[in-house]
């Protein structure tokens, strides 16, 4: 019975502008994700004699929805409609909690892609591995990504990806959980996207002490007047003597910049 496993890490957004609706439903925005170490843990198992393509274990934090919604699943299943895979358990041990912005779910469906692509020998370029990542949801692709993970601004529905150079080396990274969690739909539900004069890139680029002034996550103001509480949570970071705090995504995790 042979069993891999891997750690799916976690993300932040550092600024978020939804610039516009597109056509096909989704906005163009451009952020920049930047990976965090907190981390899930996913195990794939060989099984023999068994019914069921492949099952899930959960574990850890709770996971809402159906299990065929679960972006492993979706993963082994859209693999297997190219490829003649063979029945697996998948064990996934929750760490990141859902409904936080911090991109776990995303994360969990990457790295199940590459765990199977290693499992099964399939060999899988880079260039396939996006394009399956691409079908799974528009931040998938950015965890198709070697260790040592890189930041990279993402442009288009967030699936389009160019590695950022940003040092944060000299700054800890704490993270803040709001008892509240918001779905991404229904933090777009209420966004009114505008374009910007000043391109987020260019915002990131000043010094980190200026980005408290210029560098804006958008969903936070209707979030924060539903969920005033989140606001609470940044602000707090702030007294604690961050640099910089901010809601992460479409919320509702809240993380602050420490000078080390």
């Amino acid at each position: 019975m042979a069993t891999t496993v891997v750690y799916p890490c976690s993300k932040i957004n550092v600024g978020l502008h939804v610039l516009e609706k597109r056509t096909d439903g989704y906005h163009n925005i451009e952020t920049l994700f930047v990976p965090h170490t907190l981390c899930d843990i996913l195990e794939i198992t060989d099984v023999s004699g068994c019914q069921e393509d492949v099952q899930l274990f959960l574990y850890g934090q709770n996971v809402p929805g159906p299990v065929t919604s679960n972006l492993c699943v979706k993963a082994y299943r859209l693999l297997a409609e190219r490829f003649r895979l063979t029945p697996v358990e998948i064990h996934l041990y929750k760490q990141i909690p859902t409904g936080k912005g911090l991109g776990g779910g995303s994360a969990d469906g990457a790295f199940c892609l590459q765990l199977l692509n290693r499992h099964f020998s399939l060999g899988l370029s880079q260039k396939e591995m996006l394009s399956y990542a691409a079908q799974l949801g528009s931040d998938v692709s950015f965890f198709i990504q070697q260790p040592p993970f890189i930041s990279c601004l993402a442009t288009g529905k967030g699936d389009v990806l160019e590695p950022f150079p940003i040092d944060l080396s000299q700054y800890r990274i704490e993270l803040r959980f709001p008892p509240v969690s918001v779905s991404t739909a229904e933090a777009y539900a209420g966004i009114e996207p505008r374009p910007r004069k000043v391109a987020l890139r260019d915002l990131l680029l000043q010094p980190v002490d200026t980005w408290k002034y210029v560098v804006r996550n958008d969903f936070e103001e209707t979030i924060f007047k539903k969920y005033p509480l989140i606001s609470h949570y940044k602000q707090a970071l702030y007294r604690e003597g961050a640099v910089y705090a901010s809601m992460t995504g479409s919320g509702s995790a809240v993380f602050g910049l420490f000078r080390i």
